[in-house]
């Protein structure tokens, strides 16, 4: 029996029944959420989950929202539920930081292998971001961070970058594999309200940033441009 916890959020008491009796039976500890509310004050008042499962479609607070609230706290994996399968919706999901999509009606062999998987991936990136405890990390073309130090090196050499390049640099880093929108980086970084003038701002400080650290900037191979959605270190 595993001790992997998930949080189930459907405002359909069937689904979450349907939820709950399918993942217990998998050995899996099972949470329940009515609401998105529900859900954020679980996840906000430190409850701990490996996985949550989340209904796009609900009154009052929908999916999507509460997928946006709870990445402030936590980067556990989210799997979304919908009845829809437009790709707006898609988009949606995986833009909020979702990263699954299951169309309802849903086979419970799909479900369980998605839930699986998703477990996994965040067992392995946990396992290697252990490795990484003595404050060393290390990204493409050479380049390694000292988170506590607050230093950068390529190749063995120091890189100077500024307070807010290596805070930018730390935010992606921190967000590894994510995507990162504009909005999010600079009222996270910056602590300021974003304003579609910022989009300025953030360009110039990723362009100096590329200069300092990419061998190539036209082709940039540690913070890469995701079009249309921002961008990401993998």
């Amino acid at each position: 029996m595993n001790h992997n916890r998930i949080l189930a959020v459907d405002d359909d008491p069937n689904i979450r029944e349907v939820l709950s009796v399918l993942l217990s039976s998998e050995g899996y500890y099972v949470d329940t959420a009515e609401n998105g509310m529900a859900a954020v004050e679980k996840i906000f008042s430190g409850k701990i989950y490996d996985l949550i499962i989340l209904d796009i479609m609900m009154p009052d607070m929908d999916g999507i929202s509460v997928c946006r609230e709870i990445r402030k706290k936590t980067s556990v994996p989210v799997l979304f539920l919908t009845a829809k399968s437009q790709d707006q919706d898609k988009v949606d999901a995986y833009t909020s930081g979702g990263d699954d999509f299951l169309v309802k009606p849903f086979s419970q062999t799909e479900l369980l292998m998605k839930a699986k998987s998703l477990i996994r991936r965040q067992t392995e990136y946990d396992k290697a971001k252990s490795y990484h405890e003595d404050g060393i990390e290390t990204l493409a073309e050479g380049v390694s961070v000292d988170t506590r130090t607050r230093s950068v090196t390529k190749g063995g050499a120091r890189i100077n970058l500024t307070d807010k390049e290596f805070d930018i640099l730390r935010y992606f880093m921190d967000h590894r594999g994510q995507v990162v929108n504009n909005k999010d980086l600079y009222q996270d970084v910056w602590g300021e309200q974003y304003l579609a003038s910022a989009s300025n701002t953030i360009m110039v400080h990723i362009l100096n940033l590329r200069k300092k650290l990419e061998n190539d900037v036209s082709k940039p191979e540690i913070i890469k441009t995701v079009w249309g959605k921002g961008y990401r270190i993998d």
